[in-house]
């Protein structure tokens, strides 16, 4: 069962995912999703990371639908969403390899880092408008070296997913969740 922090969390996701705003997720709602992570400078049309793109935002979808559609009408609703938080963390090869994709796809100089701009424009790009995530990387940023790396971001990727602590940096990976104070994750208001 998820925790009122798991719930704050999927809240501001599901959002995110429901391009058309009727509190259903279904697979028009996720080719959204391809469609804004293609227009990322390197995602665009033919390309092997828009392909891989493609693969693991309709993946995610077909994984919601057979883990959540409890009653096989092709659309998701919240409480069905709800019902795979507990399943997560035993996806997470899905969870890294959706880390490793989006880091290659917001990674623009292709440097093999992602910089406070580069993250500004991975928030905006999932949440589909634009953020100020300024007060957040400086969190992120757990080795302080004023980027994040793949394996610091396939952390941070994957503790957004999996965890439940509210102290854990990566609940900051997409931006705050509604209702966080600013600061450092130890003193979230959840």
């Amino acid at each position: 069962m998820a925790s009122q922090f798991q719930q704050d969390k999927l809240q501001a996701m599901f959002a995110a995912f429901d391009a058309d705003s009727d509190g259903y997720l279904r697979e028009d709602d996720f080719d959204a999703l391809a469609a804004r992570w293609g227009q990322l400078p390197g995602v665009e049309p033919g390309t092997e990371l828009r392909a891989r793109v493609e693969e693991i935002c309709m993946g995610w979808w077909a994984a919601l639908l057979a883990a959540a559609d409890a009653d096989r009408d092709g659309k998701v609703d919240w409480n069905e969403l709800l019902s795979v938080v507990d399943q997560l963390p035993t996806m997470r090869d899905k969870v890294t390899a959706t880390a490793d994709t989006l880091f290659d796809a917001v990674d623009a100089d292709g440097d093999g880092r992602i910089s406070p701009a580069e993250h500004q424009r991975l928030v905006e790009t999932w949440h589909g408008r634009a953020l100020d995530t300024g007060d957040v990387f400086p969190l992120l940023d757990l080795d302080g070296d004023g980027y994040l790396t793949r394996p610091e971001f396939a952390t941070l990727w994957t503790q957004f997913w999996i965890s439940d602590d509210p102290a854990e940096p990566g609940n900051l990976v997409c931006g705050r969740i509604p209702g966080q104070s600013s600061g450092s994750p130890e003193r979230l208001s959840v």
